[in-house]
């Protein structure tokens, strides 16, 4: 299948066979967003020149995606700066803004920042004052679901440059069962030349790990998952990196979900990890079936275990009984409602 295709060249990019089927592996990047990636991994590679052509674009357009995400953050900062609050870049952002490896040809779609709770307001106001909009009807079904349940504000887009911003709270659903400690989150961050913060190192893989295993349905997983890895291998090369990062997971309550990141980082891209982080759970298993759930078109495969994966995302989101009035208020919307907006998905 393409995306073991995909894997095992990102994983070690001098392992492509003399026949390699280019059409699978290009689609399958650009089907789990890798396409940049790949095309840094693949630098100085002897390539079919047609391919390579392809791969120089994602190269050249990579200066273009960092110079637009660093914007966006410093529009925030100029918008949040008289609030005087701390605000924590997420996610691609952050990596751009600290110039981590993990930022090598990695895209940036929304700007994701993490603000305290008590200060939501305050941000929005501030927000909207600098031209961004609410994409949600106000108190609307989602626009109330977002403000009550959600670990973000309902999402804001402005209106002149049409990107979008996530103003997080905490990192995942008030309605999930692991309760991460958003205090702490903000307070162990660490400052930027910029005048932003970004997550320390730990509480960076501790996000990464909850939004791949803990939140959704692992849509885009391979992603995500190269992000730890890139994330590990730089952060490990610091003394005590990993008993801080078990001690970190724990205190959020992730220590599951950040320790089956890893193994699965390990097992797929090769990622240096301590033998004490090796312990293989039979669990294991199902998460590679769905992360690699890709065939040479690009298009994803194993229906039966994506359907679980979305079954179980659902539920870890919230309860059962409150998924069931959460559907059945969605199903009963008006036409104008999507259902397709329903703010149950993965991040």
């Amino acid at each position: 299948m393409s995306a073991r295709l995909l894997v095992q060249t990102l994983r070690n990019p001098t392992s492509l066979p003399a026949d390699c089927d280019w059409t699978g592996l290009i689609a399958a990047a650009r089907a789990e967003q890798l396409v940049g990636s790949l095309a840094f991994r693949l630098e100085g590679r002897k390539v079919p020149e047609r391919v390579e052509r392809l791969l120089a674009m994602h190269r050249a357009d990579a200066g273009r995606v960092r110079v637009q995400a660093l914007w966006e953050a410093e529009m925030a900062r100029r918008a949040l700066a008289p609030i005087g609050i701390p605000v924590v870049l997420l996610k691609g952002t952050a990596f751009h803004a600290a110039g981590l490896e993990a930022a090598q040809g990695r895209n940036v779609g929304d700007l994701d920042i993490l603000v305290p709770r008590d200060s939501l307001g305050e941000v929005e106001r501030a927000l909207i004052a600098h031209g961004w909009e609410r994409m949600k009807e106000a108190d609307g079904y989602d626009d109330l679901y977002y403000r009550q349940w959600m670990h973000e504000l309902p999402p804001l887009i402005h209106r002149e440059r049409d990107r979008m911003a996530d103003v997080h709270h905490t990192i995942l659903p008030l309605t999930a069962r692991p309760k991460p400690d958003a205090a702490a989150l903000i307070a162990a961050s660490i400052a930027l030349p910029d005048g932003l913060r970004m997550l320390s190192p730990e509480d960076m893989i501790v996000h990464a790990a909850a939004h791949l295993i803990a939140d959704g349905d692992m849509a885009g997983g391979l992603r995500n998952l190269w992000d730890i890895d890139r994330l590990l291998r730089e952060f490990s090369r610091v003394d005590g990196f990993w008993p801080r990062l078990r001690e970190r997971a724990g205190r959020h309550g992730l220590g599951p979900a950040v320790e089956r990141a890893v193994r699965l980082a390990h097992d797929l891209y090769a990622t240096p990890i301590p033998p004490s982080w090796r312990r293989w759970s039979a669990m294991d298993a199902p998460f590679k079936r769905r992360l690699l759930a890709r065939n040479g078109w690009g298009q994803p495969t194993r229906p039966v275990t994506r359907f679980g994966f979305y079954v179980r995302g659902h539920l870890m989101r919230m309860p059962p009984m409150m998924l069931v009035r959460h559907l059945v208020t969605k199903a009963r919307a008006k036409p104008d409602q999507s259902v397709s907006s329903t703010p149950i998905s993965s991040e």
